[in-house]
């Protein structure tokens, strides 16, 4: 829930132009659209976790990045939402989504780089279901399926909105706090181990990225992934 005191505190921190913007993205669709012209952040002068003030300096955002900037966007009009950490294999980097409700039906608003791990449509019935929908098209560079965990929908509007929607310093405090919340398992190991690999053609298809990695490719590719 977002309690008009909440709401109210959110405005208040925010410039007029930063309102102004806050106030055109009042559905889910249009903030989704908005993240989705948003060039990828490739951490070219180290890893970020920018509050939604310096995300819109800096001009770039990876997925947790958006998804704090999505639930600041709904917040604003009061709308509540929730974030999800998607925790994959070692070998691979995990995925944050935010969550919403539409009509009792959970949707989700995800900023990626690559095809797979995008915006869902109010259609799910539970959290659960919403991210069962991701257990396919999460896998690494060979087909191998890697998404292990989820953690509970997480409200940042626990914390004070001048913690996380406008410091100029990295929210590192609160990537920790939504990786140590509890999550829950996708289906038993031995469900896990069973998954067919995902094919060539399968694979090609995630491979295509949005917004070119201006990297090196060595390494170029898993590390553009990082950030969803």
């Amino acid at each position: 829930m977002v309690t008009p005191a909440t709401r109210n505190r959110i405005k208040s921190l925010l410039t007029p132009a930063e309102r102004r913007l806050f106030a055109r993205l009042d559905t889910p669709h249009k903030i989704q659209t908005f993240l989705d012209k948003m060039p990828a952040n490739f951490g070219l002068d180290g890893d970020t976790a920018m509050s939604p003030r310096r995300m819109l300096q800096a001009k770039v955002a990876h997925c947790s990045e958006g998804a704090v900037f999505a639930v600041a966007a709904l917040a604003f009009h009061g709308r509540p939402s929730w974030l999800i950490d998607l925790r994959a294999l070692p070998s691979d980097y995990d995925h944050i989504i935010t969550v919403f409700k539409e009509r009792g039906l959970w949707g989700a608003i995800s900023k990626t780089n690559h095809p797979v791990l995008r915006w869902r449509d109010p259609v799910y019935r539970s959290p659960r279901e919403l991210v069962m929908s991701y257990v396919h098209e999460y896998c690494l560079p060979g087909g191998k399926k890697s998404l292990l965990e989820y953690s509970r929908p997480y409200a940042l509007t626990r914390y004070a909105p001048e913690r996380w929607l406008t410091p100029l310093e990295d929210l590192d405090w609160l990537m920790l706090a939504l990786d140590e919340a509890p999550h829950l398992p996708i289906a038993p190991k031995a469900a896990l181990k069973r998954q067919r690999r995902s094919t060539a053609f399968e694979r090609d298809a995630h491979n295509r990225i949005e917004w070119p990695d201006p990297r090196p490719k060595k390494g170029g590719a898993k590390a553009s992934k990082r950030r969803g």
